[in-house]
């Protein structure tokens, strides 16, 4: 099979996929006896990455395989295409998040523990109906607690390939500190007022639509 053709067809497949697509399935594309090898694939995939560097698309590369999205440049104008605003979540979640992804395999008591209250059910069931964690097996000790860990669904959520591409806590604390020193919000991460405040709104118009409490 000639290139061009192969060019065109992993173009395609990119474009119809509504998630990302492995290496595998981009082979599979193919009958068995005319699929080409995995280095092709991957020289296609950088030909097809060069071709849209001055386009309003890019190839993005995450744990799931490789999926074709608008620049970020361009979101303002995409966001639109969808009335459902983005779903904004607690700093507890959040902060639950964090201490799994740093700490996994971690335990709900070791969560609890480090962030010095009760970890809501509800944060929990949200995490793993978002797929963003899951049980990965059972502390040996009295009473056998399931221990967390996050999964390749998290990974592709925010477009990374690994959790090494996380920033350090050492990172986070100093973006954090500077956030304070000039009365910054973070990006994403609510202040406990306005937690509180989206928390009170949301229960008055959607009662069954929560934003996670601290408590149970």
């Amino acid at each position: 099979m000639q290139n061009e053709p192969l060019i065109r067809i992993i173009e395609a497949a990119l474009f119809s996929a509504a998630r990302s697509l492995s290496l595998v399935e981009l082979k599979n594309l193919f009958p068995e006896d005319q699929q080409p090898a995995d280095n092709d694939i991957r020289a296609v995939l950088v030909e097809l990455s060069a071709q849209w560097q001055a386009s309003s698309i890019e190839l993005c590369e995450s744990a799931m395989g490789f999926r074709i999205q608008a620049k970020a440049l361009y979101s303002p104008w995409v966001s639109r295409l969808w009335e459902e605003k983005p779903q904004r979540y607690s700093r507890a979640l959040l902060e639950t998040l964090a201490l799994i992804i740093y700490r996994q395999p971690v335990t709900r008591a070791e969560i609890e523990e480090v962030r010095g209250v009760a970890v809501s059910t509800n944060i929990m069931r949200t995490l793993i109906d978002h797929e963003w964690v899951r049980v990965v097996g059972h502390r040996e000790v009295p009473g056998r607690p399931a221990m967390y860990a996050t999964t390749k669904q998290l990974l592709e959520h925010f477009g990374m390939k690994s959790l090494d591409e996380m920033p350090t806590l050492a990172e986070i604390r100093d973006l954090e500190d500077v956030a304070k020193r000039h009365e910054l919000t973070l990006p994403g991460i609510e202040t406990e007022r306005e937690a509180l405040r989206a928390q009170t709104k949301q229960e008055q118009e959607q009662p069954e639509l929560l934003i996670e409490d601290e408590q149970d």
